[in-house]
């Protein structure tokens, strides 16, 4: 964690602390102040609480985040299918300047909306600090449309088919037991939704690639309820802008 761009995080925030705005980067958002209160709503439903706790202490006690792609690493170019169902390069993409990288769980985690709608509204200092977002999810078929549309996003939702780029970049986990039981209980058909049987979910990943391929900056957190604020993005881009 030593690293300048590097913000990964195994164990929880301590609530109440939220982030300062940067100097000149309009104050966007605070959406540290939104998921939590989203997910102290939540905790009150026990039997989610003890599955989200369980999977979240999971993945912090086995170092999961130890072998995900750092700051300094080439992450690997792809193409996968945008929402509309055209074939979209990283490579061609990045060769125009800086790209975010954002995965996602997909539409039906309320978190993820929460961080989508904030990225939407941001996305016009992304883009005017040299930028360009791309949103992953695992979600196939029609459901990435769906998540675009209903946020009325400009940037480009990508399906990630079978966690293909999630696995490559290390962010992909096995959703365990507990939880999956939750999630079907709620009447979420993963091998429906993703197209396989995996059970496979992202943990919440951000990164910022160089035109060059090489990682700059990076979020990464094992616990779904906590997400890069976007002004840290705007400043990221901007620091990059700066030293280029």
């Amino acid at each position: 964690m030593g690293n300048k761009g590097d913000t990964a995080r195994a164990a929880a925030r301590m609530p109440g602390r939220h982030k300062i705005q940067p100097a000149g980067v309009r104050k966007i958002d605070n959406l540290t102040a939104r998921l939590e209160a989203l997910l102290a709503s939540r905790r009150e439903n026990a039997g989610w609480n003890a599955a989200y706790e369980e999977m979240v202490a999971a993945l912090a006690r086995t170092g999961f985040m130890d072998h995900a792609l750092k700051t300094g690493e080439v992450f690997p170019d792809f193409m996968l299918p945008n929402a509309e169902g055209r074939l979209v390069s990283l490579a061609e993409i990045r060769a125009a300047g800086p790209v975010v990288i954002s995965f996602f769980r997909g539409e039906w985690c309320p978190f993820c909306r929460l961080m989508l709608a904030a990225l939407a509204a941001a996305l016009p200092e992304i883009e005017a600090a040299g930028g360009t977002l791309l949103a992953l999810t695992p979600e196939t078929g029609g459901l990435p449309l769906d998540m675009k549309t209903y946020h009325k996003a400009k940037f480009e939702v990508l399906a990630d088919v079978d966690c293909g780029v999630g696995l490559a970049a290390g962010v992909i986990f096995t959703v365990p037991k507990l939880y999956r039981a939750r999630l079907v209980a709620a009447k979420l058909n993963f091998p429906e939704r993703h197209g396989n049987g995996g059970w496979f979910l992202p943990i919440p990943a951000t990164y910022i690639i160089r035109p060059d391929g090489v990682i700059a900056w990076r979020f990464l957190d094992v616990d779904f309820s906590h997400r890069p604020e976007p002004a840290d993005i705007v400043a990221a881009l901007r620091t990059m802008r700066a030293q280029a």
